[in-house]
């Protein structure tokens, strides 16, 4: 009988430190950038993701942001507590890192919920833009004409997300240690991965800097 009490005292204390790292991890995923390995079953397909924390409660809503490479295919993932608009429908989806301009890009429900979109067009420049600042505000566009907010930090973002790109086959170079200049061909390849209205501020400073050269 003994034998028994200790055993069964001893298996609570297992399912007790159990529970308590699994609280922690719980924890830490809520309030931390993350790195996550999922499957697909439908699909049957395995697909990585960096995860954001949750915007502070009761100032911001629950709004969580994922930098997803699928089938080698790099997304832009929004994900909301609350409802953005029909299946498959697009909204304007705004962000801004530090205090840069806000930038504007459209984005897409899935076809089997209201609460989750994505895409896929700006998802590397906005990964970049990510890995290059140290907090994003985001604002959602939903069909009821209100607006979602978060704001989260990006100090610990840079692992992740750099997984992420990695497992995509993308590889960032450190800019600080390039010595070749900065040509027109990289320049056109790195404007094109800029949103729209990105590409339209950039130009329209290089228009500005031009006449500036000019007018001397």
């Amino acid at each position: 009988m003994k034998l028994k009490t200790r055993l069964f005292k001893h298996f609570l204390q297992i399912l007790c430190i159990v529970a308590l790292s699994l609280q922690t991890a719980v924890a830490q995923d809520f309030h931390t950038w993350s790195y996550h390995r999922n499957r697909d079953h439908l699909a049957n397909l395995e697909y990585t993701l960096a995860r954001s924390p949750l915007p502070k409660r009761g100032k911001y809503d629950l709004i969580r942001l994922e930098i997803v490479c699928k089938a080698n295919q790099l997304q832009l993932v929004v994900d909301s507590n609350s409802l953005i608009t029909s299946q498959s429908q697009p909204f304007d989806f705004d962000y801004r890192i530090d205090k840069q301009a806000l930038v504007t890009i459209e984005m897409r429900t899935f076809s089997d919920t209201r609460r989750r979109a994505y895409n896929d067009e700006h998802a590397l420049a906005f990964a970049e833009a990510l890995l290059n600042g140290k907090s994003v505000f985001v604002r959602i566009h939903t069909m009821l004409k209100n607006i979602l907010s978060g704001a989260m930090p990006l100090d610990d973002a840079r692992e992740p997300i750099t997984r992420v790109l990695a497992d995509c086959g993308i590889q960032r170079s450190d800019l600080s240690n390039e010595t070749e200049d900065y040509g027109l061909n990289e320049f056109e390849r790195d404007l094109k991965r800029l949103p729209t209205t990105q590409q339209r501020q950039l130009l329209n400073r290089i228009r500005q800097m031009i006449k500036e050269l000019d007018a001397r």
